[in-house]
């Protein structure tokens, strides 16, 4: 800043010259700064004042504003803010397509120790170990007399045990709060669910984790907060799903099953109503896997999702229905059916004998392996390929859950011609129950492919047109003659116009070839066949059924057909499906050469 001196030496000498004083010269110069420095002084506490004004008016308008939302919002309780890394314990509910809970969050206790706290941690650990039986009291006696500070005893505990533990009067031992997952319907749906572990724990919370099934294929949309609690809808219905596994349970020991799986599904939609495998677990109890062994022998292995089988007849309908939408045949087309047939140095067999020609509607209901493979033969390797691949049958099943894609099915390598002979009739390529279920309800929504899913009320994407709507329509009604006057007649439940086919494959040996008595027995269904709506498909690991005469039938007509007819009358009710009074089918009657008889057995 530039000061103006008081006495200026030009205007003092002028001043002199004209005979003024030059004290006036000074004294006006004073007068005039100090008139300069109060006018910043009053403008400086002007803003000054302005500002503090400013502020208290947004300060008591804040907190006006404040008081008047809190007058008129709802009452809450606070909740407690903890310092340091948070653990997200809170867990979103699974429930049902109806909302019945199927898993939930419940509060209890953990139990730890503090052992240089402790007054008596002898009688600590002995008192401990009457509680907890499980417990080793001589390590409890040298954990809790050691050098250690701090010890975890449990991570659940009942509020008997915590009243237990409370009467010890021991002061290191301490309580800390948690949630834990419960599954309040035990064994229900266990495979779908999977089950949940602690993560990250603290000695007051404990963040819970999803180890398989919904629960870990979920996990962080179940524990995302920004969810607001909303619990995730499974398509399942838990009626339908325990009268399904009451039902297989009961099948399964009838039939001396090894195991047994079913799955039921709405053929547009995709949603899966109810599916179990046995045997099954308690998620509440989930037990450890196998270190070594089979892996189906375990309780936790996912039959209908993650079995690799070879299922069958099941099959025979894929060529069929892809033959008829290419037009080379259709059901009264008959095909050449002498057996043995020979390809290359194999010969293929049929179960009967049915004589030098069959009707394609008979190569169904008869199941003939000769007549598919000679359809399988017109349609050609690459186009079955193709076909078969449409259907989902060389890749995982897209149904949410992490144990989906260790279920892809096993496809041969190689394709020659005896590979797509064998393949045609269900050998030589091996998926799971699902793919079957998937494929069968792609057949009966019109050809539409129906990909499953575990999720209710999701808008679901169309899938491609694999077949047309009347081939579709073909092949339901060649179903539907297999149980009308085929080996799937033991289905037939009045009313619901079951459509399906029987499948019994032997099962493969570990080293290499077939066991000559364990087989996989298959159901796969629709119905009703006029207007399909749900797909049922039973499968029976290594069954064997008593027969009249004394001895046993390992064949899926005797097998899981009665399993899958016992479904059927249990389910459809559930559902809301009515049984129909008469049939809207039409029948397709073979037309025969001059000469030539067919019996139906």
């Amino acid at each position: 800043m530039i000061r103006t001196p008081l006495r200026p030496l030009a205007r003092i000498l002028r001043a002199r010259e004209k005979g003024e004083n030059p004290d006036d010269i000074e004294a006006e110069n004073r007068a005039r700064r100090h008139a300069e420095i109060q006018d910043r002084s009053r403008r400086g506490a002007e803003r000054r004042l302005v500002f503090l004004a400013t502020v208290f008016l947004v300060a008591f308008s804040t907190v006006g504003l404040r008081m008047g939302g809190l007058a008129s919002s709802q009452p809450t309780e606070p909740r407690v803010q903890t310092t340091g890394a948070q653990i997200i314990s809170q867990r979103a509910d699974i429930t049902d397509r109806a909302g019945r809970v199927l898993a939930t969050n419940l509060l209890t206790h953990s139990l730890y120790a503090h052992p240089q706290q402790m007054i008596d941690p002898k009688r600590a650990a002995r008192e401990l170990a009457k509680v907890f039986p499980d417990l080793d009291q001589e390590r409890l006696t040298k954990d809790f007399t050691g050098k250690r500070t701090f010890l975890w005893i449990k991570k659940k505990l009942s509020p008997e045990q915590m009243q237990a533990v409370h009467d010890i009067g021991e002061p290191g031992l301490l309580f800390g709060p948690r949630e834990m997952r419960l599954y309040p319907n035990g064994h229900l749906a266990s495979h779908i669910l999977g089950g949940a572990t602690f993560g990250n724990e603290g000695v007051s919370s404990a963040e819970v984790l999803g180890m398989a099934g919904v629960e870990k294929a979920f996990d962080g949309w179940l524990r995302d907060p920004a969810n607001d609690g909303a619990p995730l809808s499974l398509s399942i219905d838990l009626s339908a799903q325990a009268a399904m596994e009451e039902v297989l349970a009961n099948g399964m020991k009838v039939m001396n099953a090894k195991g047994a799986t079913a799955i039921f599904m709405e053929v547009q939609t995709g949603e899966i109503v109810a599916m179990a495998s046995l045997p099954d677990f308690d998620p509440n109890d989930r037990p450890r896997p196998l270190t070594k062994g089979d892996a189906s022998d375990s309780p936790l292995f996912n039959r209908a999702v993650q079995g690799q089988y070879e299922l069958g007849s099941t099959f025979k309908i894929f060529p069929v229905a892809q033959a008829i939408d290419a037009k080379l045949i259709n059901p009264n087309t008959m095909i050449n059916s002498s057996s043995p047939m020979k390809i290359g140095k194999y010969l293929i067999h049929d179960f009967h004998n049915y004589g030098r020609q069959l009707s394609v509607a008979d190569i169904i209901a008869k199941s003939s392996n000769v007549g598919t493979v000679r359809v399988a033969q017109m349609v050609g390797v690459e186009r079955q390929k193709d076909f078969l691949q449409k259907l989902g049958f060389f890749e995982a099943t897209p149904v949410e859950m992490t144990e989906a894609p260790t279920g892809r099915p096993l496809v041969p390598q190689r394709w020659p011609a005896v590979t797509a002979a064998t393949v045609s009739f269900g050998h030589g390529l091996a998926a799971s129950p699902l793919h079957l279920a998937s494929a069968y309800a792609t057949i009966a929504n019109d050809g539409k492919r129906v990909r499953p899913t575990l999720v209710h009320g999701h808008k679901h994407q169309e899938g491609e047109q694999v077949l047309s709507p009347k081939a579709a329509k073909v092949a339901v009604d060649l179903l539907r003659q297999v149980v009308t006057r085929g080996s799937g007649r033991n289905t037939d439940v009045e009313g619901y116009e079951i459509a399906g086919k029987t499948g019994t494959a032997d099962k493969p040996r570990p080293t290499g070839g077939y066991y000559k008595n364990k087989v996989v027995a298959t159901f796969a269904s629709v119905f009703p066949a006029s207007d399909p709506k749900y797909v049922l498909v039973v499968t029976l690991d290594e069954p064997s059924a008593s027969t009249a005469g004394g001895g046993e039938s390992r064949v899926a007509g005797l097998t899981a057909v009665p399993v899958a007819a016992e479904l059927i009358r249990r389910l459809a009710p559930l559902v809301g499906l009515r049984p129909q009074t008469e049939s809207k089918l039409p029948t397709i009657e073979p037309r025969l050469p001059d000469g030539l008889k067919l019996v139906a057995n």
